[in-house]
C-alpha cells in the first residue's frame, strides 16, 4: 500500500515537472520572440526609419502635385473622387492612412521589414495630409495656398534632421568650411525662390484657381 502511494506521488511529481517544463519553454519562446522584435527595432534605428519616411514623403508630394497639374491642364482623366458633388480631397486619404499606420505600429509592434514599410507608408500619409495643409488650416480656400508649401518644407526638414542627425555628429573640422558654404548657398537660394514664387503666384495664381475650378463639377 505504501509502495503504491509512493508510485502515485512520484507519477504526480513527474507530471508536475513536465507541465512546468512546458510552461517554461512557452515562456522562453515568448521572451525570445519579444527579444528578437526589440532587437529588430533597435537595429533598424530611428534615423533609418526617418530616411524612409522622408523618401515616401517627398515622392508622394511630387506625385500628387504632378497629378493635380495634369488633371487641371486636362492632360489626363479626372481622377478626383466626388461624393454627391463634394470633392473629397486627398488630405482625407492621408488622415485615414495615418490613423491606420499609427494603430498598426502601436498595437502590432512590428519589427524588421514590417517596421520599415510602416515608416515608408507613414511618409506617404504625411505628404497626402500636409500637401493640403492650408485647406484644413483655414477650413477651405484654394489648393495652391502658400501655407501648404511652408508646411511641406517644415515637415521635410524635421524628417531630414531626424534621419541625418547622426551623420552630422561625425562632422570633422575639415567639413566645417564646406558646410558653411552650402548653408549660405541654401539661404541665398531660399531668398531667391521665395521672391520668385511670390511673383509667379501673383501672375499665375488667378489662372491656377480658374483651372482648379474648371476641373471640378
Amino acid at each position: 500500500m505504501a509502495a503504491s502511494n509512493g508510485q502515485r506521488f512520484a507519477s504526480a511529481a513527474r507530471a508536475t515537472l513536465q507541465i512546468a517544463a512546458q510552461r517554461g519553454r512557452v515562456h522562453s519562446s515568448r521572451s525570445s520572440t519579444k527579444g528578437r522584435r526589440l532587437a529588430d527595432i533597435a537595429t533598424t534605428g530611428s534615423d533609418q526609419l526617418a530616411r524612409r519616411a522622408l523618401f515616401g514623403f517627398i515622392l508622394t508630394f511630387i506625385a500628387s502635385r504632378t497629378v493635380v497639374l495634369l488633371i487641371m491642364a486636362q492632360r489626363m482623366p479626372n481622377l478626383y473622387f466626388f461624393m454627391r458633388g463634394t470633392h473629397v480631397h486627398h488630405l482625407n486619404y492621408g488622415i485615414f492612412l495615418l490613423a491606420g499606420v499609427g494603430a498598426y505600429v502601436l498595437f502590432g509592434m512590428p519589427g524588421g521589414r514590417a517596421l520599415r514599410i510602416s515608416a515608408l507608408v507613414y511618409g506617404v500619409a504625411m505628404a497626402l495630409t500636409f500637401d493640403e495643409f492650408g485647406m484644413w488650416l483655414h477650413l477651405g480656400g484654394s489648393y495652391w495656398q502658400r501655407a501648404s508649401i511652408d508646411a511641406i518644407i517644415v515637415v521635410a526638414a524635421v524628417l531630414a534632421l531626424v534621419g541625418f542627425a547622426r551623420s552630422i555628429r561625425r562632422f570633422e573640422s575639415r567639413h566645417l568650411i564646406a558646410s558653411v558654404a552650402i548653408l549660405f548657398a541654401l539661404l541665398a537660394f531660399g531668398v531667391v525662390l521665395y521672391d520668385a514664387s511670390m511673383r509667379i503666384g501673383r501672375l499665375e495664381g488667378p489662372r491656377l484657381r480658374e483651372l482648379e475650378l474648371s476641373s471640378s463639377p
